[in-house]
């Protein structure tokens, strides 16, 4: 069930979709329809009074353009409506607005059929721009949900004459499921790493087996199969997904498959962490989470194997474990299942779409820090650069950030974007953020911190930071960039807090160690701290380059 507060607001009537959701989320009940930028509007409106955390606005574009089709006067209308639009776009809270499908009963006779695609595409065009310039502003898929019921089943043309009810109730049932799960991905945490096998996962047959049996992954019948396969994870992998081999086979015969055959769509590059050996699995994926810095319970392991998946599901019951399908065809559907059930976000950021590279190039920091005579060494060559950021130009990664950061999180509070974004704009609050870049490349955005002035001391209610640079002493020149501009804010002293949980066990003593001293202890079980800034201690890190504000 979605604990926001959602509306869907429409220029055709949407009542019994209402209802339908009114019984599993709170919704706000609309004043007719057809009215939509009106309750946008009109600051006293009941909209605005319910204050609902996600609004769908789910547009019939027929209706927008009552039923013209001329290209230039839809061009005006469509200009107009998202002039509106973005004229009274609240801050606060996320907004939906569908994407274009044009039917009406007469573009059955429409002779250009051109036409309709050239209307759709100006909906589509001005909706890229209006997303691109706002982060709160998600496209909401309409079209597909039309496609896939079908023109015949989706519309209603009894239930058009009516009471403006454009959708069949089949078509009603799977909107009103639909604006649910993207309700629901706007509070999710998604796994982050799928583990896969190789023979019979990736390709059918056995690498090393192939001069008897040639491995199947071609451009027809099953080899075909496991090629669509493939191209679902290939996708997955481009939106943030981190994958990861575990496999028994002889590892000179697998490579030789991911490195040369010319149908493998996934090549070692691709992988952020590989273990093809004969140990067992859940041997393996342990090693590789500790290989990644990441938690098992981020893992989502496919095999074609009963014994292996019942294995991982006994010694690694944190892990999730699908069933794998019966037959190749059912693999490239059950994989965009699973990413949608497991991996699916709400907002994907520039972030996830590096996520693979910059896990990569943690191996060649290990190799570094392997090969360095010290610590100091090897984290002066890695030539780490501190750069802030606004957090308002990055609220989502920086929700994103303080939600799903678990070992590096000092009090581990959730928010919602919406929280986020009162919290950046709050006077009483100084938001950090930080993207750190070395010399193997860009980390991403980071490291947060939210402190509160409104006390009789500053306090820093959030510290947080990715468990991929953990381990470099970042922290220490984070904490002295807060400290110092609370000092030139004319503050005489900072107080922290420590709220224990099962993941952040590695920073139980951070701030100790940071030269703190505790003062008290919270009823949550944690240990609030102070210090003075005048006597704060000097802290060591190597920094190649560090720019402040």
């Amino acid at each position: 069930m979605a604990t926001g507060r959602l509306a869907v607001l429409s220029n055709v009537n949407m009542n019994m979709v209402i209802r339908m959701l009114q019984k599993q989320a709170e919704v706000y009940d609309a004043e007719g329809y057809g009215n939509e930028l009106g309750a946008l509007l009109n600051p006293a409106s009941s909209y605005h009074a319910f204050q609902p955390d996600i609004t769908f606005l789910i547009m019939d574009l027929a209706e927008l353009l009552e039923h013209d089709y001329d290209p230039q006067t839809a061009k005006e209308r469509i200009g107009n409506w998202f002039q509106t639009l973005e004229g009274c776009l609240p801050e606060h809270g996320v907004f939906y607005v569908s994407d274009a499908y044009l039917w009406a009963v007469e573009l059955a006779v429409l002779a250009d059929p051109e036409r309709k695609q050239q209307l759709e595409s100006l909906w589509s065009a001005a909706l890229q721009q209006l997303t691109e310039k706002h982060s709160n502003v998600r496209i909401f898929p309409y079209r597909w949900i039309i496609e896939h019921q079908g023109e015949e089943k989706a519309f209603s043309l009894k239930m058009w004459y009516m009471g403006k009810v454009l959708l069949g109730m089949e078509t009603q049932s799977l909107l009103a499921e639909k604006i649910l799960q993207q309700a629901e991905l706007e509070e999710r945490t998604p796994k982050k790493v799928l583990v896969l096998d190789l023979d019979n996962t990736l390709w059918g047959g056995l690498a090393g087996e192939t001069d008897h049996t040639p491995v199947l992954l071609s451009e027809d019948h099953s080899g075909l199969a496991y090629k669509n396969l493939q191209r679902v994870i290939k996708l997955m992998q481009e939106q943030g997904v981190l994958l990861a081999i575990a496999s028994k086979n002889n590892e000179e015969d697998a490579m030789e498959i991911l490195e040369h055959h010319p149908h493998m769509l996934l090549g070692p590059e691709d992988f952020a962490a590989r273990r093809i050996n004969w140990d067992p699995k859940p041997d393996n994926i342990r090693k590789m989470a500790e290989e990644l810095n990441l938690g098992t319970d981020s893992f989502v392991f496919f095999d074609d194997s009963e014994a292996e998946r019942e294995m991982v599901r006994q010694m690694l019951p944190e892990v999730t474990v699908p069933d794998f399908p019966a037959r190749p065809e059912e693999l490239a559907p059950c994989m965009a299942k699973i990413y949608e059930e497991y991996f699916a976000r709400a907002v994907i950021t520039k972030e996830d779409r590096e996520k693979t590279a910059q896990y990569r190039a943690n191996a060649g920091r290990n190799a570094m820090a392997e090969q360095a005579v010290s610590f100091e060494d090897y984290v002066k060559k890695l030539e780490i650069c501190l750069i802030p950021v606004d957090p308002k130009e990055h609220l989502d990664r920086l929700t994103q950030l303080l939600n799903k950061t678990n070992q590096f999180n000092l009090t581990t509070r959730r928010y919602t974007r919406e929280q986020m974004q009162q919290i950046v704009e709050d006077a009483g609050k100084r938001v950090f953020l930080y993207q750190v870049t070395d010399a193997f490349g860009d980390n991403g955005i980071v490291a947060a911190a939210i402190v509160d002035t409104d006390g009789e001391l500053p306090e820093i209610t959030d510290l947080v930071m990715s468990c991929r640079v953990m381990g470099r002493n970042i922290e220490n020149a984070v904490i002295d960039r807060i400290e110092e501009q609370m000092q030139e804010e004319g503050y005489t002293g900072l107080r922290s807090r420590y709220i224990p949980t099962a993941k952040n066990k590695p920073v139980e003593a951070l701030y100790e160690k940071l030269g703190y001293h505790r003062t008290e202890s919270t009823q949550e079980g944690g240990t609030c701290y102070e210090i003075t800034l005048a006597e704060r201690p000097e802290r060591a890190y190597w920094l190649k380059e560090t720019l402040y504000d």
